[in-house]
């Protein structure tokens, strides 16, 4: 275990938006936290949101879509819950722990109304890219809410 603040991205079943964000934290923000994904639930790993991390080399192939209770870290300095249910239904933490909430669009949720493989696709890429932009911004957003909370 390295001396970095550990993060978690905790969604309902860890298949797709908390595993989009892990991979883009750790290509973009690992230097500067451990970082995970757990959800409520462990639904797989989503083959459409590997695909699509793919198309912006972050090789997501790796990962497997577990419940919080399978992860090496029990206490998080960070969490970032991805989608209502999981903010709803999250477990209490330690004081320590920082919470904060960031919901994105469900990607299978969306496409299940798409005619095509493409436009399916395309709600993956903009929940994708939501999320990448939100990664990159997470550091300065964890500091500031940190500070609002004190």
């Amino acid at each position: 275990m390295s001396n970095k603040p550990t993060l978690l991205f905790l969604c309902t079943g860890n298949s797709c938006r908390s595993q989009m964000a892990e991979g883009f934290g750790k290509a973009i923000i690992g230097d500067h936290f451990d970082v995970y994904s757990a959800g409520i639930e462990a639904h797989g790993l989503n083959p459409h949101a590997v695909r699509v991390m793919g198309e912006v080399s972050v090789d997501i192939t790796g990962h497997k879509s577990q419940h919080l209770n399978e992860l090496p870290v029990s206490i998080f300095d960070y969490v970032v819950t991805v989608c209502g249910h999981a903010d709803e239904t999250c477990p209490t933490w330690p004081a320590k722990t920082h919470k904060i909430h960031h919901g994105f669009d469900d990607p299978p949720k969306l496409a299940k109304t798409a005619a095509t493989e493409e436009e399916a696709l395309g709600h993956y890429r903009r929940v994708r890219d939501e999320i990448r932009t939100f990664i990159a911004t997470l550091p300065t957003r964890l500091k500031e809410s940190q500070e609002m909370s004190r």
